[in-house]
C-alpha cells in the first residue's frame, strides 16, 4: 500500500474477522443496555413497598411509571440528533452519568411528587442510552453478523431487569426500597470509569465529520494491529452529496416512507409488549387462574423474549431483515390469539405465552437492528433514536388502554383478538417498507 492510497473502514471492518477490542466494546454495550434494563424495571419491583410505606395509590404509582416511559422518549428524542453532531461516546456517557444520578435522587425522594420528577428526569438518560449504544454497535459491526451482534447486547435489556429483580428480592425484606434504589444509582457510577476508558468514538462517525486521521488511526490500529499504517489515509463510501442534516436525512424523500413504517412498527411494537407485560397477569386473574400461577405465564412470556430476540437477529443476517420481522410478528399474532381462545391451562398456557414473547420481544429487539442498518452514518443515531421516541409513546399508552381494556368487562379472548390487530399493522407497515421504502444503502 503506497501512502497515496486510501483505506475503506466500511469494507475493513466487514473484510475482518471479530476482534478481541471489538468484543470488549460489544461486552461494555451490553453492560450499559443492562443497566438501562435494571432501572427501568425498578420502578415495578418496588411498587407493594412503596405502597405499604407511603400509602400511594395505583393512579399515582402509575403516574410515576408513565412519568419516566414520557423521559424515556424525549431522551431519546433529543440525544439522537446530538449524538449525529457530537459523537455517540459522548451521549453514551452522559447518559449514564444522568440516569446513575438521578436514580440516586430518586432513592432521597421525600414524597410522590419528587419522585416523579426525578424519574421523569432518570428516564431522559436512559432514553438516551440505548439508540446510541445501537447505534455505535452497528458501526463497529461486520455487516454479515450486523443483526446478530446487535440483539445479542439488546438482550442485555431483560438481563439487567431480571438480575434487578433478583436483586431486589434479597434488598428488601433486608433494607427497604430506598436500597434498591440505591443500588440502581451507583452501578452505572461505578461502570461509568471502565467505560471512560474502554468506549471509543465510531470511526464511521469520525470520518462523516471529517476528524484528523490520526485520531482514526489511533482507534483502527487498536482495534485490527497492522491493518493500518501511520501515513494511511481514511475515506467513507458514502456519497457526499448526502452529507446534509441528520434530521433532514430522516425526513428527506428518500427515507420518509421508511421512517414512518418504522415508527408505526416500533410504536405498535412496544404498545403490544408493554400492555402485555404489564397486564397479563391481571388478565389471566379474570380465567379464575391463581396469582401463582399467572406469574408463570407472563414469566414464561418474557423468557421467550430472549431467545426470541436471538434468532431474530440470526434470521435478519440470513434473509431480508423486513420480511424476517415482519414474519416474526405475524406469528407472534397468531400465537396472542391462541393464548386468547387457549383454555386455562397453566402448562398449555405457559407455552403459547413463550411463543408470543418468543415473537414481540424477539422482533421488538431486531427492530433496533433494522433502523441501524437504514440510515446512513451521519443520520443514523438520530433515525434510530426518533423511532425509539416514538415506539415510546406506544408504551405509555399501553398502560392507559390496558386499564380500559380490563374495566369495559370484555372476555379474554375478545381482548387478544383485538390485540392481533396491532401484530397485523406491523407486519403491514414492515412489508410495505421493504417493498417502498427501502433504497441501495449508502451508508457507512
Amino acid at each position: 500500500m503506497t501512502s497515496a492510497e486510501a483505506i475503506d473502514v466500511r469494507q475493513l471492518i466487514n473484510q475482518s474477522a471479530l476482534s478481541s477490542w471489538q468484543k470488549r466494546l460489544i461486552a461494555l454495550c451490553f453492560v450499559v443496555v443492562a443497566l438501562d434494563g435494571m432501572d427501568i424495571a425498578l420502578m415495578g419491583f418496588i411498587a407493594p413497598t412503596l405502597k405499604a410505606s407511603w400509602g400511594v395509590t395505583n393512579h399515582q404509582l402509575g403516574m410515576v411509571i408513565s412519568a419516566a416511559l414520557i423521559g424515556l422518549a424525549l431522551g431519546a428524542m433529543v440525544a439522537g440528533p446530538l449524538a449525529d453532531r457530537y459523537g455517540r461516546r459522548v451521549m453514551i456517557l452522559l447518559s449514564v452519568l444522568f440516569f446513575g444520578l438521578w436514580t440516586l435522587a430518586t432513592a432521597m425522594a421525600q414524597n410522590i411528587e419528587q419522585m416523579m420528577l426525578f424519574r421523569f428526569l432518570t428516564g431522559l438518560g436512559l432514553g438516551a442510552a440505548m439508540p446510541n449504544v445501537g447505534t455505535l454497535v452497528a458501526e463497529y459491526a461486520p455487516e454479515r453478523r450486523r443483526s446478530f451482534i446487535i440483539t445479542v447486547v439488546f438482550c442485555g435489556f431483560t438481563f439487567g431487569a431480571a438480575s434487578g429483580g433478583f436483586a431486589a428480592s434479597w434488598l428488601l425484606p433486608r433494607y427497604d426500597w430506598h436500597s434498591v434504589m440505591l443500588m440502581g444509582g451507583v452501578l452505572p457510577l461505578l461502570v461509568l470509569p471502565f467505560l471512560l476508558r474502554g468506549l471509543p468514538e465510531s470511526v464511521r462517525f469520525l470520518i462523516s465529520q471529517r476528524a484528523p486521521a490520526a485520531r482514526i488511526h489511533a482507534i483502527l490500529a487498536r482495534m485490527l494491529p497492522g491493518s493500518v499504517r501511520p501515513d494511511s489515509h481514511f475515506q467513507s463510501s458514502e456519497p457526499l452529496a448526502a452529507r446534509h442534516g441528520a434530521v433532514a436525512t430522516v425526513v428527506s424523500p428518500r427515507y420518509l416512507f421508511g421512517s414512518l413504517m418504522l415508527w408505526g412498527g416500533y410504536f405498535m411494537g412496544l404498545f403490544l409488549v408493554y400492555l402485555i407485560g404489564s397486564w397479563l397477569p391481571s388478565l389471566i386473574n379474570t380465567l379464575g387462574m391463581s396469582v401463582t400461577e399467572a406469574a408463570i405465564v407472563t414469566a414464561m412470556y418474557q423468557a421467550g423474549g430472549t431467545v426470541g430476540s436471538l434468532f431474530a437477529g440470526w434470521l435478519m443476517d440470513r434473509i431480508n431483515a423486513n420480511l424476517a420481522l415482519a414474519i416474526i410478528y405475524f406469528c407472534g399474532g397468531i400465537a396472542i390469539v391462541a393464548l386468547g381462545f387457549s383454555p386455562a391451562q397453566v402448562g398449555l398456557m405457559s407455552a403459547i405465552a413463550f411463543c408470543s414473547g418468543f415473537c414481540f420481544n424477539g422482533a421488538n429487539t431486531g427492530m433496533n437492528a433494522l433502523s441501524v442498518s437504514y440510515y446512513p452514518t451521519h443520520a443514523r443515531a438520530t433515525g434510530s433514536s426518533w423511532m425509539h421516541g416514538v415506539g415510546r409513546i406506544g408504551a405509555i399508552i399501553s398502560a392507559f388502554v390496558g386499564a380500559e381494556l380490563l374495566s369495559l368487562g370484555w372476555s379474554f379472548s375478545q381482548i387478544f383478538l383485538l390485540l392481533a390487530l396491532p401484530a397485523a399493522l406491523t407486519t403491514l407497515m414492515l412489508v410495505l417498507k421493504c417493498r417502498f421504502g427501502d433504497q441501495p444503502r449508502a451508508t457507512e
